[in-house]
C-alpha cells in the first residue's frame, strides 16, 4: 500500500515520489524513498518508554546514543567523541562533539543526557526499562523513592562533558550506551510539552532520520535529518515504514515492488527462498530467544514439574525445520549463541543442553506435577496467548498438537496485537504465552537478569533468592572468572526450574531487493538503513 502523503511535511518527498522508478525506493528527482513494514504499531516512539523492537526500529534510526555500533558491529563514538574511565572503573568520563544538534537546530549536550538518564529513573514516567540504568550510583534508590534526583551518579559538567558514576563496576556499561533506553532526549523541549513523541510536528530526535509522518496503524514516515552530524553520509531521503501485521499480506506488497526491503517473512516463503537459492534472501544473524512464558504464579504452572513436562514434550527439531525455517536451530538453554565467554568460547555453546525431550518421562513428571495441585490431566485447562503473526500461530498451532499427541492435554489459542500482549503479561493476565528477548547488549547477562525477582521484563513471575545472589555476583564483579561462573550458575539454577520454555534461537530471515544497497545488520539490532542506498 502506497502511503499518504498529504501534510506539509510529507508534500515534497509526494512530488519526488511521482517521479521515481517502479520499484518502491526510486532515485527520481530528490526522493529516495525506501520503503518496508514495521508488522506492529509501536506503543511510544520516546526511548524512555519503548520497550519492543516494533518501536526501537524507528528508534534507532531517529534516534543516537552516546555510543553506536559501526557497520561491521564494532562499538564506536556517537554523540561522544571521547571518554576515558577512571582507575577504579567506576567513573566515566564522556566528551561529546561540538557539531552535534537536535532536528530542530539546538545543540546537543551533556544536560540533555542527564536530564534524559534522570528521567527514565523517575517513578512517574513508568519507562519499564529504568533498571537498565540502575548501574549509576544511586539510580535504583532513586527509582524506588529511596534517593533524590541529584543522588544519581550522571552530571553534566558542563555542555560537552558529561559524568557518570556507577554504582559497580559493569564490564558492559560501554555497550549499553548504545541501547536505545540511554538515548537522549531534548531537555528544553520535553520539559515544555510532556506530550512531544505523540505527534510528528512535535517530535525531536538527534539522529541520522526525524519523525515526520505517523498514521497510526497505517505508516511511519521518517526524512533525513540535515542537522545531523554525518548527514552528508546519509543517501536516503527518507523511510516509509507501513504498519501491517498480516505476513503475507506484507508480502504481496514486497512481491508487487511496493517495498525494497521486508522482516519479517511468511516461514513459508523463507523455505521457498532457500530452496530457489534466491538472492533476495538474507539470513541475518540474530541475538534472540523465542521462548513461551509459563504464568508461575497460576496453578497449575506454580509445579516445576508440570513446567518441565510440557517443555520436555515438544520436538524442537521439527518446528526449526518444518515450521520456522529460517535456519534457527533448537533451544535448550535461555542464553543464545553469539556471546564469548572468558576464554573466547561460545557461551551456549559450552555450557550445551540443560534439559532433554523425552516424552515418556514428561508424562511422569505431569502426572506428579498435577496430583501435587490436587489435579488431573482431565482438569488440565491453558491458554497460549501469542500476538497476531502467522509465524506465532503456526508455531502455537504445532505445539498445541504436540502436548495433545505426546501429553494428553489440551491447550487454546488466543491472538490479539503485540503492544496488547505486552500489556497483559505485564498484568499478569495469561497463562502462557509466547516471548523473545533480542539481546540489549552482547554479554549474557541482558537475558539472565531478565528473571530476577520482580524484574520488569519478568512476566513468569519467577523468584528465586540465590539466583537473584549470583545475578548481583556477575553484575558488580569486573573479573571474568567470577562472572562467567556467576552466570553460568544461575543459568544452570534458572533451567532447573524452567519458568519458561526456550524454543528456538532466532535467526533474522529478510528480503532485500536488488537495488538497495549498503543495509547493515550486526547481531544484537534490526537492520540498519542509516547509510543505505538505492540505486
Amino acid at each position: 500500500m502506497r502511503k499518504k502523503l498529504i501534510t506539509v511535511a510529507g508534500l515534497a518527498l509526494a512530488v519526488a515520489l511521482m517521479t521515481t522508478a517502479c520499484f518502491a525506493g526510486g532515485s527520481g528527482g530528490d526522493g529516495k524513498i525506501l520503503h518496508t513494514n514495521n508488522s506492529s504499531e509501536p506503543g511510544s516512539l520516546d526511548p524512555a518508554l519503548a520497550q519492543g523492537t516494533h518501536e526501537s526500529w524507528v528508534i534507532d534510526h531517529t534516534f543516537e546514543g552516546l555510543m553506536k555500533k559501526d557497520q561491521d558491529g564494532n562499538l564506536i563514538g556517537g554523540m561522544a567523541k571521547d571518554y576515558t574511565v577512571s582507575d577504579d572503573n567506576l567513573t566515566y568520563t564522556f566528551e561529546l562533539r561540538d557539531d552535534v544538534k537536535w532536528s530542530n537546530g539546538d545543540p546537543v549536550t551533556a544536560h540533555d543526557f542527564e536530564f534524559s538518564w534522570k528521567r527514565v529513573l523517575d517513578v512517574d514516567l513508568g519507562s519499564t526499562y529504568a533498571y537498565q540504568l540502575y548501574y549509576l550510583k544511586n539510580a535504583e534508590a532513586y527509582n524506588t523513592g529511596e534517593a533524590d534526583v541529584d543522588d544519581v551518579g550522571v552530571k553534566a559538567l558542563d555542555d560537552t562533558t558529561l559524568e557518570v558514576v556507577l554504582e559497580e563496576p559493569a564490564a558492559y556499561f560501554i555497550e549499553l550506551t548504545a541501547f536505545y533506553t540511554l538515548f537522549p532526549v531534548n531537555k528544553k523541549v520535553v520539559e515544555d510539552n510532556p506530550d512531544w513523541a505523540k505527534q510528528p510536528e512535535t517530535f525531536v530526535s538527534n539522529g541520522a532520520f526525524k519523525l515526520t509522518e505517523w498514521n497510526h496503524k497505517a505508516n511511519i514516515l521518517v526524512e533525513k535529518n540535515e542537522n545531523y552530524y554525518n548527514a552528508k553520509e546519509v543517501k536516503l531521503d527518507g523511510i516509509d515504514f507501513a504498519i501491517i501485521e498480516n505476513e503475507d499480506t506484507a508480502w504481496q506488497k514486497y512481491q508487487a515492488d511496493e517495498f525494497d526491503f521486508l522482516y519479517p517473512l511468511p516461514q513459508t516463503i523463507v523455505a521457498d527462498l532457500q530452496e530457489k537459492n534466491d538472492p533476495e534472501l538474507v539470513i541475518g544473524e540474530e541475538l534472540a530467544t523465542y521462548y513461551y512464558n509459563f504464568n508461575t504464579e497460576l496453578v497449575p504452572f506454580n509445579n516445576a514439574k508440570v513446567r518441565k513436562a510440557l517443555t520436555m514434550a515438544i520436538d524442537r527439531e521439527t518446528i526449526t525445520s518444518k515450521v520456522s525455517q529460517g535456519g534457527e536451530t533448537p533451544a535448550y538453554g535461555i542464553v543464545p549463541p553469539g556471546i564469548p565467554n572468558e576464554d573466547g568460547e561460545d557461551f551456549q555453546g559450552a555450557q550445551g543442553a540443560y534439559f532433554e525431550e523425552d516424552i515418556e518421562a514428561a508424562n511422569a513428571l505431569l502426572e506428579e506435577g498435577l496430583e501435587e495441585e490436587g489435579m488431573t490431566k482431565e482438569d488440565f485447562k491453558a491458554t497460549i496467548l501469542y500476538n497476531t503473526m502467522e509465524s506465532h500461530k503456526k508455531i502455537a498451532q504445532v505445539i498445541q498438537e504436540m502436548w495433545r499427541n505426546n501429553l494428553g492435554v489440551d491447550v487454546e489459542l488466543e491472538n490479539v496485537e503485540f503492544q496488547v500482549k505486552l500489556d497483559r503479561e505485564k498484568a499478569g493476565d495469561y497463562e502462557i504465552s509466547r516471548a523473545g528477548w533480542v539481546g540489549d547488549y552482547v554479554d549474557p547477562m541482558t537475558f539472565i537478569d531478565l528473571f530476577v525477582t520482580d524484574g520488569p521484563y519478568n512476566d513468569s513471575g519467577f523468584s528465586d533468592a540465590k539466583y537473584d545472589e549470583l545475578v548481583n555476583i556477575a553484575k558488580t564483579n569486573v573479573d571474568p572468572k567470577v562472572r562467567f561462573d556467576a552466570m553460568r550458575e544461575a543459568e544452570e539454577l534458572f533451567m532447573d526450574n524452567l519458568p519458561v520454555m526456550p524454543v528456538y534461537f532466532y535467526t533474522k530471515p529478510y528480503a532485500q531487493k536488488s537495488h538497495l544497497t549498503n543495509v547493515h545488520k550486526v547481531v544484537n539490532r534490526d537492520p540498519s538503513f542509516i547509510y543505505a542506498d538505492i540505486d
